[in-house]
């Protein structure tokens, strides 16, 4: 469980706070709790996205719950560092899609005193580390990881499992891209693919 750090007045530096986790394991719905906990503290709170995430709103952060909260598209994680002034709590949801010098900037922020929470997914659609998650995860202070429910076995799934055929790195989804596995799940489903290729590829081949 999360405890949030009290404000520390002599020390004026501030904290990063990464959230991750697989697609639906309520990443985004604990990003705005905890953004919105600031805000109701009197708190002043900025959020930022990718330009490209464009699923729901382009002004908003919603979760899968349509739990929303307004937030600022940049197109790189460079424009964080400029508009983050005079903040007291720095939210940035899906910082997997950001490119690597999200670290260096979450980094700066809480140099400067401020609070930087993370939401991103933590291993793509193949189960590699996504971008620059593992960085942001090792120097982060605090690190919440939560789980969706598998939907083949029931069991914690920390799996993004794609359910099209697209080997694109990136392809904005939702539950008709994308399904939770545990890992047993996976790996089934990983061979299962893997076999049908082969079957594929030699039918092909015998033609």
């Amino acid at each position: 469980m999360f405890l949030e750090n009290t404000v520390n007045h002599t020390e004026k530096f501030g904290w990063i706070e990464v959230i991750c986790g697989s697609m639906f394991s309520g990443k985004t719905e604990e990003l705005i709790r905890r953004l919105k906990r600031a805000q109701f503290a009197k708190q002043s709170v900025e959020i930022f996205k990718p330009a490209m995430d464009t699923r729901y709103a382009d002004e908003l952060v919603v979760s899968h719950d349509e739990n929303e909260i307004r937030c600022t598209p940049v197109p790189s994680s460079a424009n964080i560092r400029l508009l983050a002034n005079e903040i007291d709590v720095v939210g940035i949801d899906e910082a997997q899609f950001f490119d690597d010098e999200i670290v260096n900037v979450c980094n700066d922020l809480a140099n400067r005193g401020i609070r930087v929470i993370v939401a991103g997914l933590d291993m793509d659609f193949k189960g590699k580390p996504f971008g620059p998650m593992p960085a942001l995860m090792a120097t982060a202070e605090y690190v919440t990881k939560v789980h969706a429910v598998c939907t083949k076995t029931g069991n914690l799934a920390h799996f993004s499992h794609r359910t099209i055929p697209d080997e694109r790195l990136v392809v904005l989804g939702e539950v008709h891209e994308y399904e939770p596995l545990s890992r047993a799940a996976y790996y089934k489903e990983i061979q299962k693919e893997k076999q049908e290729k082969e079957e594929l590829t030699k039918g092909s081949n015998e033609q």
